[in-house]
């Protein structure tokens, strides 16, 4: 039994803020920052739109998209970084809002690795009979967590969400995932305090992303240099045989980098940093949506996800779609 993507969905808050805007919030340039980054605008969620707000219109289109009902759902896992409360989580308010009744539905936190390992997670619970139909949303507000006056963060990062439906198949899906961290990096990308940590700090909302950026940049290339090395040998594939990169997007040097280790030209990697910024979980099914509806990723084609967070954590999934 596999696990096979069936529908997917995506949904960005309609306010756009570009590199001229930030120009105007902090010292900065829109040379510099495409330059660094790759990044010319980004999606910014209004004041009363939520992480769930967003995460429903992406699941609503995946659902519609794989011709499914509430009824049919059997697992909702959400990725979050942003969630709407302490508790309960993003995905049970996910589930009230779609009228699911009484399945497994729980967020996973992973940073800008959430979706990959929400999808993983999904995969073993299809494989062992446990669901057989699932609703995976990757989504985030991570505008909330960013401090305006810093020049590092703010330009990096966007709000938006993509969902996809994964249903048991006998046909091959998902071939395999790969999940890692290692916490010693938790200071380099980071929210500088919490709920525990720093009660103060987060009941008056001081607490803002905090990175390192070049430290970060060295540690996410070797590491997804690596991951695509144990996806393929554990495939036994070639890198030939990968027929899109679907990367988190997070800068587009990182992108870059990948492909360059996959021997893949750029344009069979779908790459959205430029116009969505960094959206954390949700970026990759976000790029997954967009490819797939404006036709470029077909049915039966080999796809490798791959991302890197905060953690750090990083991971990939290897399918066919």
């Amino acid at each position: 039994m596999y696990s096979r993507i069936v529908g997917t969905g995506s949904y960005l808050p309609e306010k756009i803020m570009t590199n001229h805007d930030l120009e105007k919030l902090v010292e900065t340039s829109d040379e510099w920052i495409v330059e660094r980054t790759g990044i010319k605008q980004r999606h910014i969620a209004p004041e009363g739109v939520t992480t769930c707000d967003l995460a429903e219109q992406a699941a609503r289109k995946a659902m519609e998209a794989a011709q499914v009902s509430p009824s049919d759902i059997d697992l909702i896992v959400v990725a979050t970084t942003s969630a709407d409360r302490v508790f309960p989580s993003t995905a049970c308010l996910l589930q009230d809002r779609l009228d699911v009744r009484n399945c497994p539905a729980f967020d996973i936190q992973a940073v800008c690795t959430g979706f990959v390992y929400a999808l993983a997670t999904v995969d073993k619970f299809i494989k062992t009979g446990a669901a057989k139909c699932a609703l995976v949303v990757g989504a985030e507000t991570l505008s909330r967590l960013l401090d305006w006056t810093d020049r590092t963060t703010c330009v990096l990062f966007g709000d938006g969400a993509g969902a996809v439906i994964v249903k048991a198949s006998e046909e091959p899906g998902i071939l395999s995932t790969h999940l890692h961290a290692n916490g010693q990096y938790k200071d380099l990308l980071t929210v500088n305090g919490g709920i525990s940590e720093t009660p103060d700090d987060f009941r008056a909302g001081r607490n803002y992303i905090k990175m390192k950026g070049n430290e970060v940049f060295k540690v996410a290339v070797n590491t997804l240099g690596e991951i695509v090395d144990e996806t393929l040998a554990a495939n036994r594939m070639e890198k030939s045989d990968i027929d899109w990169l679907v990367p988190h997007q997070a800068n587009i040097r990182i992108i870059n980098a990948t492909a360059k280790k996959l021997r893949m030209p750029m344009d069979r990697v779908v790459t959205t940093v430029d116009r969505h910024g960094n959206t954390s979980a949700a970026s990759i099914p976000l790029a997954f949506d967009v490819a797939v509806r404006d036709g470029r990723i077909q049915r039966g084609e080999t796809i490798l996800m791959e991302a890197f967070g905060g953690g750090f954590t990083w991971g990939s999934v290897l399918l066919k779609y």
